[in-house]
């Protein structure tokens, strides 16, 4: 636990990058003056309001399937926060793929994982707790304090995604085939019609329709899309 860093998961991938990091190495911070998000965008939190961490894993996996890694992270979020946390009627976490929980259709939670190698992998949670209406970043966001009934403790969600997220990783490695049934019952995007853009700035627009053993998003188009944007195009 650091209480100031300019970033988690540069902090993290060093560690591991020069073998200093062990399977299951945890950094937690107060506040990142440099936080990342996908494709190199940045991740702004007020101090104190947000549950921001990196995690180091080492997986005997083919690499080829890292893919998956993202959307168990997005599952044990959803899932810890909904062990602890009180929703009016109606409201739960859902999984934008490939790496975003959402609750009431808002982002509440980002995710980004970094390969280090074969064998292991950063990755990096946000998730906006206390964070008011006014400090969210765009529309599009929203925060726990805002879509929950009673307040939630973070060492206590931190706690949970961990416990969680090591339970769905033991999953995955021994190839338990309801991994996929249990996200496609979070999912928000599969079913949807989405308009995907490509790191090289070209769209597609199909409707999503499943994931593939490697993680990637089949759309109806034929296509299995391994990284993108998506914006959904209609509600489920």
């Amino acid at each position: 636990m650091v209480d100031v860093t300019g970033s988690t998961q540069n902090d993290l991938v060093l560690l591991a990058r020069s073998k200093k990091a062990k399977h299951g190495d945890v950094l937690v911070t107060e506040f990142q003056t440099q936080g990342r998000g996908r494709l190199d965008r940045t991740f702004e939190s007020p101090a104190h309001s947000s549950l921001l961490f990196s995690l180091y894993i080492e997986t005997s996996v083919n690499v080829n399937d890292w893919g998956w890694l993202s959307l168990l992270a997005g599952m044990a979020t959803a899932d810890a926060i909904t062990h602890i946390c009180t929703f009016t009627q109606g409201k739960k976490p859902k999984l934008k793929w490939p790496n975003d929980v959402l609750i009431s259709d808002k982002k509440v939670c980002g995710i980004l994982a970094e390969r280090i190698d074969t064998k292991g992998v950063v990755i990096g949670i946000g998730v906006n707790v206390s964070t008011t209406v006014g400090e969210l970043p765009v529309l599009t966001a929203t925060s726990l304090a805002i879509e929950v009934t009673s307040a939630c403790d973070r060492d206590l969600l931190l706690v949970n995604i961990l416990e969680e997220f090591a339970k769905l990783l033991k999953r995955w490695e021994e190839g338990d085939e309801t991994l996929l049934e249990d996200y496609l019952n979070k999912s928000a995007t599969v079913g949807r019609k989405v308009r995907i853009e490509s790191p090289n700035g070209h769209f597609l627009e199909s409707q999503a329709v499943g994931i593939d053993p490697k993680g990637c998003l089949v759309l109806q188009s034929g296509e299995h899309v391994s990284v993108g944007d998506v914006l959904h195009l209609h509600p489920n």
